[in-house]
């Protein structure tokens, strides 16, 4: 079953953007490339320019953690008051061992913790399937590019941040 949902042009737009960092996996790099390109695009398209968006690519999902978490605490080339939000993309696509029941449970529980902890949005972007197909029929355009979801979760988070939250 497919999730499809639309927010309204006013729930996506933000006033002064700042930056979105993206902690992307080069792990299945077909896969992660397109999400992130969909991803930029969608952002561009809501008012993010080049420059207001940081992408850092690390080796594989189990590394995204670490750098998330590196931004939250403000060890990043800015401060982490002047981030509005980090999106983590991955793909951990399921194999014949349990290592994928590692990467992407860990994955998952470092993404986590850093959302709760940090004091901007934190996006879930971690594909965890099970075949190539279904990772590749996430990251297709014709079959709605999660990348582009993302995106407009992370737009929605921000306002949500900073219009009701204090």
């Amino acid at each position: 079953m497919k999730s499809k949902w639309d927010l309204k042009s006013e729930d996506l737009s933000i006033e002064n953007p700042v930056k979105i960092i993206v902690v992307a996996s080069l792990f299945n790099p077909d896969i992660t490339k397109e999400l992130v390109r969909c991803c930029l695009y969608t952002l561009e398209e809501y008012g993010y320019s080049n420059d207001q968006v940081d992408v850092l690519w690390v080796p594989g999902a189990w590394e995204i953690p670490q750098i998330a978490k590196k931004v939250a605490d403000g060890d990043y080339s800015i401060n982490a008051d002047e981030v509005d939000a980090l999106i983590a993309i991955g793909c951990v696509i399921k194999g014949e061992t349990p290592h994928f029941d590692f990467v992407a449970g860990e994955a998952s529980r470092g993404i986590s913790m850093v959302a709760r902890q940090a004091d901007f949005p934190v996006i879930f972007g971690l594909l965890t399937v099970d075949t190539w197909e279904q990772a590749l029929a996430r990251a297709s355009e014709a079959e709605g590019n999660k990348g582009r979801e993302f995106a407009k979760s992370t737009l929605h988070m921000i306002n949500l941040y900073r219009q009701n939250l204090k």
